[in-house]
Order: structure tokens, then sequence, then C-alpha cells
């Protein structure tokens, strides 16, 4: 109805289980005890399930007891209005038992039936609202809107996989910062991510931030991203978290170490979300160094070219360059560092290590915490033409880092024979 390409289908059906495995010869019994059924045609799958009716929901997510039913019963049961509507192919016609057609008309999301008894069955339908308002950019009815002021705080209780899965999906929308907004009048905000609801109201230095407070800032720079990746955009969401616990008001307005403190928070809120580990890694790191772009021109050469073949950096400069855009709005540091990475990328792929840990380890250093940095100096060096060959490469580790210097070396046990 809106032209958009569904991206499954799902059948609802008088059949029974037993009669859709019958018709079928490839079906999976996913959900018999709720009446689904999976059914695979032609290497597609379809979930297929039988009209049915809900007991009462007493955890907020499933009901207590499920029985077939007809059509009109087994829509009324939906969330919302716009989601309510049926199909019929054989007629070529759209069923609407609730109102769906004219709240698409008005791009309208209301709840099916009282707001309070939808969102008490599935808590998780108080973000559900929230995310298609954002992804359809439409309007919430005014009595489900204030349903969910009032039930924000119970959404505590849906699991923490299902709220990170609602948000990630809010936040690659492209009316993102609307709906981060929404989720802040709301009150859902203040629930699911407090540290990102705290920056609300936080000042900072006008000079820098004509825009306004930290959260506003925040908002802008979402809604400058463009297409991002769930993990860009979450990264976008929480880059100035540290700011709130790191305000200082002495000369001006200053946050110290805020990047750091906001890459500790972020960790902790990515493994309350229960994000994946490369995920977690990946938001963290663009949080920390999210203000590194800015340093380039003050680089030496090969540690920003080491810089810019970063595997994150197409994130961090996207990051770099919402962040200006929504504060004092000169790109220049990122103009100038786009049209440098494309020039590597020009080049080809960067040339081999010299250097590597296990040359490390042969020249008698012991593993360590140093060795990350050791390799980096190194790493600069040979882009700076101070290192062209694996024995250069040696020579100059030697030089550079003596023994006793935090990495200890040791001497390499004497080779037995010639």
């Amino acid at each position: 109805m809106l032209g958009r390409e569904p991206h499954d289908l799902d059948i609802v059906t008088s059949a029974r289980p037993e009669s859709v495995t019958d018709l079928f010869p490839h079906t999976v019994l996913t959900g018999a005890e709720f009446g689904v059924v999976t059914v695979v045609v032609e290497g597609r799958t379809f979930q297929v399930a039988t009209f049915r009716r809900e007991g009462p929901y007493l955890d907020g997510r499933r009901p207590t007891y499920v029985e077939y039913a007809d059509l009109r019963e087994d829509v009324l049961r939906r969330d919302f209005t716009v989601n309510a509507l049926v199909y019929d192919p054989i007629a070529d016609r759209v069923l609407d038992f609730a109102g769906g057609l004219a709240d698409l008309e008005r791009r309208t999301l209301r709840t099916v039936g009282e707001p309070a008894a939808r969102f008490g069955e599935d808590r998780l339908r108080l973000l559900r609202a929230v995310r298609f308002a954002t992804e359809l950019q439409f309007s919430i009815e005014a009595s489900t809107l204030d349903a969910i002021r009032t039930l924000a705080p119970t959404i505590g209780g849906v699991s923490a996989e299902r709220i990170r899965d609602e948000v990630l999906r809010l936040l690659v929308a492209p009316d993102r910062a609307a709906g981060v907004r929404l989720l802040q009048s709301t009150g859902l905000l203040g629930i699911v991510l407090p540290e990102v609801a705290a920056m609300d109201g936080v000042p900072q230095p006008p000079e820098f931030h004509p825009e306004g407070d930290v959260f506003t800032h925040t908002c802008l720079a979402l809604q400058h991203l463009n297409n991002p990746t769930p993990v860009l955009a979450l990264a976008t969401l929480l880059h100035d978290v540290g700011k709130p616990a790191t305000l200082t008001v002495a000369d001006r307005i200053r946050f110290h170490g805020h990047a750091g403190v906001g890459a500790q928070m972020t960790d902790q809120i990515c493994q309350r979300l229960r994000m994946p580990v490369a995920d977690t890694r990946a938001v963290v790191t663009l949080v920390r160094d999210h203000l590194r772009i800015g340093d380039l021109l003050q680089m030496r050469p090969g540690k920003a070219t080491r810089f810019l073949r970063r595997p994150d950096v197409a994130d961090l400069l996207d990051l770099h360059r919402a962040d200006c855009l929504a504060s004092h709005g000169d790109l220049s540091i990122y103009q100038w560092a786009a049209a440098a990475r494309q020039a590597l990328d020009a080049a080809g792929p960067p040339p081999r290590r010299c250097i590597t840990g296990d040359d490390l380890i042969a020249l008698g250093y012991t593993p360590g915490p140093r060795f990350a940095e050791m390799l980096e100096a190194a790493d600069v060096a040979q882009a700076e033409g101070e290192i062209r060959s694996a024995e250069e490469g040696r020579e100059w580790i030697l030089a550079h880092f003596p023994a006793g210097g935090g990495s200890q070396r040791v001497e390499p046990p004497p080779h037995v024979g010639t």
C-alpha cells in the first residue's frame, strides 16, 4: 500500500497445521503449538499460521494459551492497525477490520483496540511503536502516545536482545534523529539508554557548538550520516556519551578525556545490549578514536598514512564528517583526509611489513603489551622510508628499543651446529 517492497510474506489461513503439512512436501513445525508451520517452496520459506485468538499475557510477552479462531479475531489481536491488514490474493483485495487503510492514508500509527491492553501483551511494542513511526515517518496517535509515556518504565522487563534489535533498526532509519528525540520525549530513552538521555541539557562551548547541548548535537550528527551501518549509527549516538561525566566549567566549558571515558561507557552499554563481540569492539574503537581525525595534519606523514589505512577509517571519516556538520561545519580536515585516503587506495595495497611479532621474538624480545607500540613505530618508519627491508627493520628496532625499555630483550639462544 505504501509502494515499499515487502522483505517477507506471512500467510494466515483457516487450514490447521496438519492440513498444511499434508498439502506441501517440505514443511517444518516451527510453532505447532501456536498453529505455525514453515513451508519451503523452491528454496523460499513462508510462515503459515492458522487463524487464532490468544489468552491473556501474564509475562508481558507470551499468551497463556492459543486457540483457533476466524480471520477477524486473528487480525484484531495484532499490534497496530497498519499491521493488521490482510491481502486476499485470490480475490485481489485488502481486508481491513481495524481501520488500517485510513491510518495509512493519514500516516498515523495507532494500536488495534485499547493501547494499554496491546502494550501490556508485549511490552516491546512500546519500542516498536517508536521504531515504526521513525521508519515510516508516521505520527503516533494521541492515546497511543499517551499510553507509551505512561508505560515506558515497563520496557525494562524486556530482554536486552529484543531492545537492542529495535534500537539498531531505529538508528538506521531515514528519520533516525526524530526517532531518538521521540524515545527521549516518551521516557523510553531514559530506561533503555539512560547514558544517552543524560546528555540532554549538558552545555557545550558555543564557539565550537553553536547548535546547543550535547543531546542536540548528537541528534544532528546522527541525521548527517548517509545510510549508516548499525555499528556506525550506534557509535555516532554514543560518540559524546562521556561528556556529561567529564564536564568542567572554568575559563570555558571543557570535557577533558571524554573520548576515553565514553569508550569505557560504550563498552558497558554494548555488553548490556548483548552486542556481538566484534561489533562491540568496533563501536568502542570508533568512540575512543573519533577525535583523532582532527590530529591528522599534525601527524608525521608515515603515521598519518598508517592511520588512513586502518580498516575502520571509512567509518571514522563518516563520523568525523557528521560530527563537524552537527557543530562548527568546518569540513577542511575531512576533505583533506578523504582525498589522501583516495590517493592511497589508488596507489594499491600497502607494502608487506618488514618487521613482525615473530621477528621481535627472534631478536630476543619478550612478548608483551609493548609489542604493539614497537610494531606501530616500525610501520611508521617503513612508511617514511627509514626501513626498506627486513634487515634494516631489525637494525632499526635494536637501535630504537634497547633492552630494558618496557619490553625486555633477552639474548636469543645460540644456534646448535652451523
